[in-house]
């Protein structure tokens, strides 16, 4: 392989994101899938998932089965192409691949074997809900790969518990560290936005369940920090709430650090509402922002596969890195 060859070879291992989208049934998963893949301009009009008697079906859920139940049942895999946020505008996109898993116990193997292949997680949590008890079950298989955790909070246009109670839930039911990259301003029918604590912009929020172009997001106004008098004017009464909520939270919640969340200590959380599109847009800028590309990956050397050591006996491995010129890939399902 020549110089340019490999250089090539690390632009392309660079750009791709793969990652599963893991909740708790109901949470809105197959929801938040569709609406990254309608912008991610994969699909063009959203399946209608809101009403399961509806004659449309989820865009993930293929099978008979599935669109007749209205849940999803096996691993979907669907891939698009989006801008890669702050590199220059002739850059070649990230090459998204998109795991819509089962949410239901019940076709939970197929969720198992997808965990072992991504190299990140989307986690969503119902507002309303907090951490439930199938997140807590495949978080913990993220957490024995230390696999990075990206978490939405999803459903802020209805009522919810209240911000910092869902990132005590997040924290002490499944042991990792909420860094908020937005946070709500207010909830249910008081529901007006989120504020974006890293680029200092509020995002008012619009139903947009019955808007012809459903693709246009919410545009960040920016503000020159909370003091700032335009969250007055825009805000009214909810600008000293969001002051006071904002204070506790920067003596509660710790500072980002990239290392941990690769780790899977740390997860960068965002708000919103999928079935409005609001909030989408960032969390997947925010995502392809920081999750990590193919990693390097242990492989059993040899014919040790086929012909397994004695037991007791050390097995052969070594690391297969996802820029090597051989080809590699890691098989966790197989559909007929």
């Amino acid at each position: 392989m020549t110089t340019d060859d490999a250089l090539a070879q690390e632009q392309e291992v660079a750009r791709r994101r793969t990652f599963a989208i893991v909740s708790h049934p109901d949470a809105g998963k197959t929801t938040l899938t569709e609406k990254l893949l309608f912008f991610g301009g994969a699909i063009q009009t959203a399946g209608a998932v809101r009403a399961r008697r509806a004659s449309r079906h989820a865009v993930s859920d293929w099978m008979k089965m599935e669109q007749e139940r209205g849940i999803s049942v096996t691993t979907s895999v669907m891939t698009f192409h989006y801008p890669i946020p702050g590199a220059p505008k002739d850059a070649p996109p990230a090459e998204v691949n998109l795991l819509d898993t089962p949410g239901h116990a019940d076709f939970g193997e197929d969720t198992y074997r997808v965990l072992t292949a991504v190299d990140a997680a989307l986690m969503v949590i119902d507002g309303a809900k907090g951490v439930e008890s199938r997140t807590e079950k495949l978080i913990e298989i993220c957490r024995l790969r230390d696999t990075p955790v990206v978490t939405f909070v999803n459903k802020l246009d209805r009522e919810c518990m209240e911000p910092l109670e869902v990132l005590d839930d997040v924290e002490s039911k499944l042991g990792i560290a909420c860094v908020p990259m937005t946070w709500p301003i207010g909830m249910g029918k008081g529901f007006r936005g989120v504020y974006d604590l890293a680029h200092r912009r509020l995002f008012l929020f619009k139903d947009m369940s019955g808007a012809k172009d459903e693709r246009m997001p919410a545009e960040g106004i920016p503000v020159d920090g909370l003091d700032d008098p335009r969250v007055d004017e825009l805000l009214g009464d909810r600008a000293d709430e969001l002051r006071e909520q904002i204070e506790l939270l920067e003596g509660a919640a710790p500072a980002y650090d990239h290392e941990l969340f690769l780790a899977g200590k740390q997860s960068p959380l965002l708000f919103g509402s999928a079935m409005n599109n609001f909030g989408v847009r960032e969390l997947l800028e925010a995502f392809i922002r920081l999750a990590p590309p193919p990693q390097a990956r242990a492989a059993i050397t040899g014919d040790a596969a086929l012909n397994p050591p004695a037991p007791g006996e050390p097995v052969p491995t070594r690391d297969v890195d996802a820029g090597e010129p051989d080809f590699s890939g890691f098989v966790f399902k197989i559909q007929a």
